[in-house]
């Protein structure tokens, strides 16, 4: 459906979202005109620009991306108007994704999560990348990856020149069975239930990895965190933990987790982890930083085993 667009090259932010709020509830699609961005370049949102006698307020690209994201909407490509306002438009998300995955295993490689590729996610793998960095991931000489999945967030650690071995702890076999076509001899895998990593034989790690794993209502978080740190790292390991602070939605990475029957994003159940683990950890003389926007990610190091930015 085609709408009319409406300039909003001088509105303020209240006046922005109470014309674009009503179009897009009924179209599902709003288009406007803007000032240009690379004009408001050096200049806060909000601040006012005169050119040629018209006054304009000034946004930046990243402001109007965070406001299609808030909104629930992506930003199509924007057209050349004049030599100074763009044309935009902004589409809103389909609410379908994985997460309302009910049926079957929701992880599998058949599964629409397996079209997900974390790696390929801007906000996901420079953060994580700069995490196994600090953790000098490439000198370590074993890691304990649970609920690896195909192995995603092992690409780049093997790719930084990871040389030890990876013990993948997973229940899907089918996910297990394509990390190990990836990786070759390099990952050993074991079909198992992370609540039951007691019954595994004993086994000290280097790192112990879980990305996106721990938050699931079928972990037990405190007795699974209590056995890694008293039986399952190195007097000199690391620990590596990420939490995803988004969602997975119509080909886009939606900011702000959202549990089940919310409407909107909800933190206190991921805030209360990561303090119960910081506090844990520090308690066991682990240095622990936690960093990340998409996904959270908690780096714990023993106090006296530096790391590096």
């Amino acid at each position: 459906m085609r709408t009319t667009p409406v300039d909003l090259g001088a509105a303020s932010l209240e006046e922005i979202v109470q014309r674009l709020l009503p179009e897009l509830e009924r179209s599902g699609i709003a288009a406007f005109w803007i000032l240009d961005p690379d004009r408001c370049r050096g200049r806060y949102a909000g601040e006012t620009l005169v050119i040629d006698g018209v006054l304009y307020c000034c946004r930046s690209w990243r402001a109007w991306n965070d406001l299609a994201g808030l909104l629930g909407c992506r930003l199509m490509t924007p057209e050349r108007h004049d030599d100074r306002r763009l044309l935009l438009r902004m589409e809103r998300i389909s609410e379908d994704g994985f997460h309302r995955e009910t049926g079957g295993e929701k992880y599998a490689p058949t599964s629409p999560f397996a079209r997900i590729r974390k790696n390929e996610e801007p906000a996901f793998y420079l953060p994580y990348l700069r995490a196994l960095k600090r953790l000098k991931v490439s000198k370590r000489r074993s890691i304990l990856a649970l609920g690896p999945n195909r192995g995603d967030e092992l690409e780049p650690i093997f790719a930084k020149g990871f040389r030890g071995e990876v013990l993948g702890v997973d229940r899907c076999a089918e996910a297990l069975r394509e990390a190990r076509t990836r990786f070759g001899n390099r990952l050993r895998t074991r079909i198992h239930d992370l609540n039951r990593l007691r019954e595994l034989p004993p086994e000290r790690f280097a790192l112990i990895l879980s990305i996106g794993t721990l938050q699931s209502p079928s972990i037990e978080l405190k007795p699974l965190l209590m056995h890694l740190v008293q039986e399952r790292i190195t007097p000199d390991g690391a620990i590596l933990l990420g939490w995803p602070n988004a969602r997975w939605q119509d080909g886009e990475l939606i900011y702000g987790a959202r549990p089940r029957h919310y409407p909107f994003s909800e933190l206190s159940l991921v805030i209360k982890d990561l303090f119960w683990i910081k506090k844990y950890l520090q308690q066991h003389k682990f240095r622990v930083v936690v960093t990340g926007r998409e996904y959270l990610f908690l780096e714990a190091t023993r106090i006296g085993v530096g790391s590096e930015e």
